[in-house]
Formats: structure tokens, sequence, C-alpha cells
């Protein structure tokens, strides 16, 4: 059976910052997958509400959407300690997640359409999750990837800042191997998929920060990591209660 199945980029949360190339590829499509995190704690999933809110902006007419159960990931910090824990934790949440999407893509023909907040390419699991259920061999998957602004270009914009200093070099990782890439000697990063905020060590540092890009929840702080950690801890519970969840990113830079 083959499909086409268009993966969205639809910016970090704003409506407007959603390209004209996915605006298209919104109204060209059939319907769309959508995880929801509903079944967990029966509260209803704030990011699929905020995914229904972008399509009633760009669609004319009423969106069909498929909603899926997200497999719960293991989090638990004993069971994740090491990387190869970790790794093993995300292989079996995407494994179930491959199941959950073809049991969706099943269930319908026509083209199928996956929101991805961002960018496809930057700490997005979708391509990878599709490209392995396609290997399974029940769906020949067409795949379309359109690309989406993302919260790292966002960041910059809010803080009006350049990401990096004239010719050096711009690191990109999450929050768990950050430590580590302070070992390695990068001097300026950018940290993604934060937990928690963890800086001991890098109180004279510059830090730019920032909460729920492009929603109404959405924080701003910058200045010396000794100096506003506290506030960004304070701003995290702001966000928090009044989002119902927290996707925060920063910029960290060595004192020059």
């Amino acid at each position: 059976m083959t499909k086409r199945v268009r993966i969205i980029g639809v910016g970090p949360g704003d409506p407007d910052q959603v390209t004209l190339e996915a605006v298209q590829a919104l109204r060209d499509v059939d319907y769309f997958v959508v995880t929801d995190k509903s079944g967990r704690g029966g509260m209803p999933d704030p990011l699929v509400n905020a995914r229904e809110r972008l399509l009633d902006r760009h669609l004319d007419t009423s969106p069909v959407i498929v909603r899926v159960d997200d497999p719960e990931r293991e989090r638990r910090p004993d069971r994740t300690a090491t990387q190869e824990e970790y790794d093993a934790a995300v292989a079996r949440w995407h494994e179930e997640r491959q199941t959950a999407y073809e049991e969706a893509l099943l269930s319908r023909e026509g083209d199928a359409g996956f929101l991805v907040w961002g960018d496809p390419a930057f700490y997005d699991s979708t391509i990878r999750i599709l490209q392995s259920l396609q290997e399974r061999g029940r769906l020949d998957l067409e795949l379309d990837v359109l690309p989406g602004i993302s919260s790292i270009q966002l960041l910059a914009a809010r803080h009006r800042i350049v990401l990096h200093e004239v010719g050096h070099a711009l690191h990109v990782t999450s929050g768990r191997r950050l430590r580590e890439a302070i070992d390695q000697g990068q001097d300026n990063v950018v940290v993604m998929l934060n937990r928690v905020i963890e800086l001991e060590g890098l109180e004279s540092w510059s830090i730019w920060w920032g909460a729920n890009l492009g929603t109404p929840s959405e924080e701003l702080v910058a200045g010396r990591v000794g100096d506003v950690l506290p506030e960004i801890d304070a701003a995290r519970e702001r966000v928090r209660a009044a989002a119902g969840w927290v996707m925060d990113i920063f910029l960290i830079r060595r004192e020059a």
C-alpha cells in the first residue's frame, strides 16, 4: 500500500510563523495524525489543543484529525542514567510509536500530515520513525518534509542577537549532554530539551533563555547565569502554570 505522508514543520507556536509552503501542505492533506498524551492522566493534552488552534487558523474547513495514544517513554533517572540506558529507552519508545503510526495510516485512505513543532530536522524523531516504519514492509511511504521556523531562530530573534561571534562556531545539544559539551571545550552552546536546568560552575557565563516561544505564555530572560538563574526557575514555573507544559531553549556563552 502506497501512501503519501507530509511531515510539516509548523514553527514554535505562533500560527503566523508557519511558512506559506507549510500552509499549502496543510491544505493539501486529507487528514492529520496527532499524538495525544491525554490517556496518561485523564487531562486534555495542551499540545493537541495547540495543534487544533493552528489548523483552525490556516484551514477553511474542519480538519480530520486521527489521534493516537502517545506511548509513554521511560524517564525515571534510575532507568536512564547512562547513555546506553537512555538510548535503549528512546529506541523502545520509537518502536511503539511506529506501531501506533502504522495503525493510524492503515486506517484511512488519502494523504496524511504530521505536524512537527519547529523544524523536523532539529531534535524531532518523526522522520526517523516513519522511515523505520517503512522498513516493516506493510506500507510504502512517499515522504515529503516541509521545513519550519525553529525555536533556535526565534530565540535569537526575540533577544535580538546573533547566535555566534564573528567567525566562531555554534554547538547545539540537549540539556542531558550540556556538561559533555562544556568538557569538550565548547564555549557557545544552544541547549534544547531541558527537563531541568543545571548550570553549576557556569555562573560567569552569559545566557539568553526563552520558554514556549511564539505562544501566549512565552517568557524571556537574559543576563549573567549567576545573576538570573533564580529568575529563570521562577519563569519556568509561571510558564508551566499558564500553559500546562514547558518547552524551553537557551544560548549559553563563556565570558570573553
